[in-house]
């Protein structure tokens, strides 16, 4: 939501229209606003409120600086988080951050305001790399973005910092808004495409109250058009694409870095035939199509076998085979801070469920599903071992009204109530999928 420019603050007092200006970012802080006298004393209060802006040196995030500014707030700092390790990317010749640093810089210095440089290196290695490439190792699918924002940027950020700031402002299309019920609700941003809610489903209510997205009601052709008549140092930078951390860098080569390579083979699920030979299964995804180097194709990777190097594919005449409807849901997180009551309803009452919307990729697609707690019975259908169902962690049974060839392992699915995002949870299990049923015949080969 973006706030109209304030008037001149020698005449802020007496002025009726204040509580428009005021009332978003109050929301966020829970102060009351109707019924307030507006007086002077409190016009300084709400005009002397701390806020951090996190600045990537892109067009959204500078754009949602000079929004912050244009409220009328004086008291801003500005920080770059630096996460990636010099030493880790010399190999490649180039270090991803140093063009965004110096763009952020010298929009700092054009809007007057002060930038921080902090450094988060071993954090992100630790919370971040270390999970995508423990994920990768497993022939799972990770998600670094999503655990970026929720362990680095409004996680060890707020740990790091030492003042308090009353709000932390950055640059993602998605909104904030307080409830009646006293809690803060993550809504998706009006332009599909750009909406960034996927990437912050993640995060506690803790986290989302602490947030402003000046950007959340703009389309990306507005946030331009802004960079434009501000005149901004980076207006004609184009957006950045992939995983946040890896700037230009290749993920092939990112992966193969610190992973190395190993001849595996490319094996037809249908029939066990060997097709081809691949350099390592976590350079494939499931879902994936090209990058496969198979004639009379095309072929979509359908399933890994992390033990043996196995990668397998399924022709497109037999891809509906392939595709699953329903899987397990685990490691949840609710906006709310707690799960929906109507969740634990559902496993009190068989076969009781809720509709809900699903994105399972950052993207404009959503998919209508069906949620519940899974029972045992769900678990053990979904092939998990001992140890797994005695874990007390509750799981959701995800069972989509259309199949998706791409679902795999690791990957996050977000859930959505209309347009507002209410948690997500990580990909454990596919069902009713015949798992790895001709390794044999290949490694017997």
């Amino acid at each position: 939501m973006i706030l109209p420019a304030a008037p001149d603050q020698a005449g802020l007092a007496g002025l009726a229209d204040l509580a428009d200006l005021a009332a978003p970012v109050l929301a966020r802080l829970h102060m009351p606003v109707r019924g307030l006298e507006y007086s002077k004393s409190f016009c300084h209060k709400y005009f002397a409120m701390k806020i951090a802006v996190l600045l990537s040196g892109g067009v959204d995030s500078s754009v949602a600086l000079h929004q912050v500014k244009n409220q009328g707030f004086t008291d801003i700092t500005a920080y770059y988080l630096k996460i990636w390790l010099e030493d880790d990317v010399s190999f490649l010749g180039e270090c991803p951050w140093e063009e965004d640093l110096s763009y952020a810089r010298a929009v700092c210095r054009q809007a007057g305001v002060e930038l921080r440089v902090l450094p988060l290196q071993l954090e992100y290695y630790d919370k971040v790399v270390s999970y995508a490439l423990a994920e990768l190792k497993k022939g799972r699918t990770p998600s670094p973005d999503i655990f970026c924002n929720q362990r680095i940027k409004f996680g060890a950020f707020f740990d790091a910092v030492d003042e308090e700031y009353d709000l932390v402002v950055t640059g993602h299309y998605a909104d904030v808004r307080k409830g009646d019920d006293g809690l803060h609700h993550l809504y998706q941003a009006p332009d599909p495409v750009k909406d960034q809610s996927y990437f912050l489903s993640h995060l506690s209510q803790e986290q989302v109250s602490k947030l402003w997205f000046p950007l959340g009601s703009m389309q990306k052709t507005q946030v331009r058009e802004h960079a434009e008549s501000l005149d901004l140092p980076n207006k004609a930078r184009k957006d950045s694409q992939g995983i946040c951390f890896l700037g230009k860098i290749k993920y092939p080569d990112f992966v193969r870095h610190y992973l190395g390579e190993k001849d595996g083979a490319i094996v037809r699920r249908e029939n066990g035939e060997q097709l081809g030979t691949h350099k390592g299964f976590w350079f494939h995804t499931i879902g994936q199509r090209t990058g496969l180097g198979l004639g009379n194709g095309p072929w979509y990777v359908v399933d890994k076998d992390s033990e043996q190097n196995i990668v397998y594919v399924s022709h497109k005449s037999d891809i509906e085979n392939a595709f699953s409807r329903s899987f397990i849901c685990t490691e949840l997180t609710w906006i709310a801070g707690r799960p929906p009551r109507w969740l634990n309803d559902s496993l009190t009452r068989p076969g009781d469920h809720r509709s809900l919307k699903l994105k399972l990729r950052h993207g404009p697609k959503m998919s209508e599903c069906r949620v519940r707690l899974a029972g045992r019975e769900e678990l053990e259908q979904a092939g998990l071992g001992a140890g797994d169902l005695e874990d007390p962690q509750p799981r959701l049974l995800v069972e989509m009204a259309d199949g998706d060839k791409g679902l795999a392992p690791g990957q996050f699915a977000v859930f959505y109530l209309d347009d507002e995002c209410i948690g997500s949870g990580k990909i454990e299990r596919a069902m009713h999928q015949n798992m790895h049923q001709n390794a044999g015949a290949v490694a017997n080969a």
